[in-house]
């Protein structure tokens, strides 16, 4: 079963993702795209996140090179768990490599429908505000718009969360 699931920021996704795929009952692995850099405030949320996962789950730190990671991670029998698909966005907008963005969603793209066992994939819905000014902002918006909507074309299951709650958008709630 591959699981999109969206909503805004501090809507509950991360923890409804943890939520199924603890209940799987299967080895979880941790995607984790999200980086501090310099952000205090950054770091804070990875250590909230960190504390809040089980110990037995494996865990993989992968900013940019998403596709070969769920590749060499997904397995039947398993779940992954990427957590986020916007964070990695931004991390490919703002990397060196322009052509970076391109390649790595293609990548992830084509190798979504072929990976094995339960994917759980988490972003951020960015598209229900208004058109941000600045450029790298709108590239941002229209990008993971576009994203979310080819994941969610090759996922059985899409979950909205507001407030904690899930909206199935496609197929049933968990």
């Amino acid at each position: 079963m591959k699981t999109l699931i969206l909503g805004g920021v501090r809507s509950g996704k991360s923890r409804l993702a943890e939520r199924l795929a603890a209940d799987t009952g299967k080895p979880v692995t941790y995607i984790a795209t999200a980086t501090a850099r310099d952000d205090a405030q950054m770091a804070a949320r990875i250590a909230a996140h960190q504390v809040r996962r089980p110990t037995g789950w494996t865990l993989v730190e992968e900013p940019l090179a998403l596709a070969a990671a769920a590749q060499a991670h997904a397995r039947a029998g398993g779940c992954v768990l990427v957590e986020c698909l916007t964070l990695w966005l931004t991390n490919l907008l703002v990397d060196a490599d322009a052509a970076a963005l391109d390649r790595e969603q293609a990548a992830l793209l084509a190798a979504l429908d072929d990976l094995p066992g339960d994917v759980i994939l988490v972003g951020n819905e960015t598209g229900m505000g208004i058109v941000p000014l600045g450029e790298l902002t709108r590239r941002y918006c229209d990008a993971a718009g576009r994203l979310h909507q080819d994941i969610a074309a090759r996922c059985e299951r899409v979950l909205l969360t507001v407030a904690g709650l899930p909206l199935a958008l496609k197929g049933d709630l968990p």
